[in-house]
């Protein structure tokens, strides 16, 4: 296992709020300096190959949404032993895969990743859409802010760049997608 860290926006930018760890993860990627030893990931397909992760990096820090009791736009921080113990209240795709990748990594005899999940209540996961309501729009700021609160404490200090790129800009690139042929 490495001592480095992975940043892992987790989501399906297909379903509206699904969505915001891939977005998060990318804003920061695009408006914050990173260290050498932090990789930044979409982890929106990754299915089993999230497994990976879990064993060779240090720490894994996942953004996502969550399904616990709370308001729309509400953050919340827990360890991978706190969203494996929430049982029945893990209801979003999101949150069943990761826990089956954990429960799955935990079995193996295998050093695991210390993992921390950053997650927001979503309004609403069910339109196919590729956008954020507007509830989560106003409280990604604090998704933002939390993150680097995360990453600050495991020493991990990233520098906002000079120029922001806008939430509207990224939310536009993943709508619409190109491609660069060389």
């Amino acid at each position: 296992m490495s001592n480095s860290f992975a940043l892992v926006g987790i989501g399906n930018i297909m379903f509206s709020d699904d969505g915001l760890g891939i977005y998060a993860a990318e804003y920061i990627k695009q408006n914050y300096t990173i260290p050498d030893n932090l990789t930044i990931v979409d982890g929106g397909g990754l299915g089993f190959t999230l497994m990976t992760f879990f064993q060779e990096y240090k720490k894994v820090f996942i953004i996502s949404t969550t399904s616990i009791d709370g308001s729309s736009g509400d953050i919340f921080r827990f360890s991978k032993d706190e969203l494996i113990s929430q049982g029945a209240t893990r209801q979003s795709a999101n949150e069943v895969e990761v826990v089956q990748m954990l429960e799955i990594c935990s079995v193996l005899d295998t050093d695991m990743s210390e993992v921390e999940i950053i997650a927001m209540k979503p309004d609403d996961i069910i339109p196919v859409e590729t956008n954020l309501t507007k509830t989560v729009r106003d409280s990604f700021p604090k998704l933002i802010d939390e993150t680097l609160k995360a990453l600050k404490e495991s020493n991990l200090v990233l520098i906002k760049k000079d120029k922001e790129v806008s939430l509207e800009k990224i939310l536009h690139e993943y709508a619409n997608p190109t491609q660069v042929y060389k």
